[in-house]
């Protein structure tokens, strides 16, 4: 099995992905938000690129359609949610479809809808996601959403940790990045002791949201596994 990375939604390139499982991450936190989400019994989730394309599909039922989302890290005006995986508890999202817009994480599973499997992934997934992997056997390509076009360290951590575990479990052929991204968690276990130099985890921080934080930077915490097709997420 190759792996590879990229390091952002801006990076992504239909050649680099194409015929690939790829793993979408945006731990903090659009992609731990869907996972909560999904596995909360939320029904499915619509990543979408702009609020007014988000708005337009819920109206169709505002019973049953919710609105998620941020833009730098803040509450979108008339939502439902904000960004907080804390805020989709099963009380609120159990059978319902939620329309979600964020400033990485959409942008980032949107751009990759030339793979031939898209996986959802965080922190909180990632030994679910690792199994998922070896079960569909293909060459896998981790993306990270990163933080407005560029290099997160959140992410990257988050894809050095998945690979360690799929190291242990396959036989794997990386790339120099993934090489590189192995090597840094391997070096950082704790990962907040690292994450924390992160400029979103500090603009987070900024915000009060600790309990965001602490939430997304756990380690596999949740054994579902979302996955995307035709521009709709369920868990398989």
């Amino acid at each position: 099995m190759k792996v590879d990375i990229i390091i952002s939604a801006d990076d992504i390139k239909e050649k680099k992905i194409f015929n690939k499982s790829v793993v979408v991450i945006d731990i903090l936190r659009a992609t731990s938000v869907i996972v909560t989400a999904i596995d909360n019994g939320c029904k499915k989730v619509i990543p979408v690129l702009t609020v007014d394309e988000a708005v337009k599909i819920a109206e169709k039922d505002r019973k049953t359609y919710m609105l998620g989302g941020e833009r730098d890290a803040l509450k979108i005006q008339g939502f439902d949610f904000s960004n907080s995986p804390l805020e989709y508890n099963k009380e609120k999202v159990k059978g319902k479809t939620l329309v979600m817009t964020t400033t990485n994480g959409t942008r980032a599973i949107k751009a990759s809808s030339k793979a031939k499997n898209i996986i959802i992934g965080a922190m909180i997934n990632a030994r679910a996601v690792t199994k998922k992997l070896i079960e569909l056997g293909d060459d896998v390509v981790i993306v990270n959403s990163g933080t407005n076009g560029e290099f997160s360290i959140d992410d990257f951590l988050c894809s050095g940790y998945i690979i360690s575990i799929l190291k242990r479990e396959c036989e794997v052929n990386l790339s120099d990045i993934a090489t590189t991204a192995l090597y840094i968690y391997e070096n950082n276990k704790d990962i907040k002791s690292f994450i924390k130099y992160a400029n979103h985890y500090k603009k987070i921080e900024e915000l009060g949201l600790h309990e965001d934080l602490e939430y997304c930077c756990q380690k596999d915490i949740i054994d579902s596994v979302p996955e995307c097709r035709d521009g709709i997420i369920t868990r398989k």
